[in-house]
């Protein structure tokens, strides 16, 4: 989507360690107009898969997912990195590794919000590696519920996660794919 890559170009920063920031419109300061035009994309792509809810994983997840859901008309339900106190001991468990953060995650949902009658559709504002979705895709999985597929804000296509995940027959659609990327040279989209 060309709205997506034009707001990284113009808003976001390439950081050491080959992170992209783009927290000033997508995740700490988020730009709710923008976004809620650019996820209509994912609304077109997946408008007729019978969608009934819309997983992402906290804490940047939850806008982009949002956003979709409004298009959809259905709720979003959100993995958590940290068990609470008021949480159900009924959960769905897996592990997360989180490349921005550098460390490993249990993240989990009470089972009281995915069931086999769902069909899932994992939103999410960035695809590195993959681990985000393949962590939210085991837990689908042990929910029994159907996955319609993946809807990602930017994905960093050199990284691997996606052409993986693709392979295991997993639909992904991103708003922007970005083909390479560093400080020296700036990005490259697909």
């Amino acid at each position: 989507m060309r709205a997506m890559e034009e707001k990284i170009l113009s808003a976001g920063k390439i950081l050491p360690g080959d992170i992209l920031k783009v927290d000033s419109f997508l995740n700490q300061q988020i730009d709710a107009d923008f976004l809620f035009g650019a996820t209509e994309e994912f609304y077109r792509a997946f408008a007729g898969c019978g969608v009934t809810k819309i997983l992402t994983i906290e804490a940047s997840g939850i806008a982009v997912a949002f956003a979709a859901a409004l298009h959809f008309h259905v709720p979003v339900v959100f993995a958590k990195k940290a068990k609470t106190a008021n949480m159900s001991k009924d959960v769905y468990c897996s592990k997360v590794e989180s490349y921005t953060h550098g460390c490993t995650y249990d993240v989990t949902i009470s089972k009281e919000y995915l069931s086999e009658n769902d069909r899932i559709l994992i939103v999410d504002d960035f695809l590195a590696r993959g681990s985000a979705l393949g962590c939210l895709i085991d837990l689908v999985g042990q929910a029994g519920a159907g996955l319609v597929g993946c809807a990602i804000a930017i994905e960093k296509q050199y990284q691997g996660g996606g052409e993986e995940l693709r392979a295991k027959g997993v639909r992904i659609e991103s708003l922007a794919k970005i083909a390479a990327m560093n400080e020296k040279d700036g990005i490259r989209f697909c």
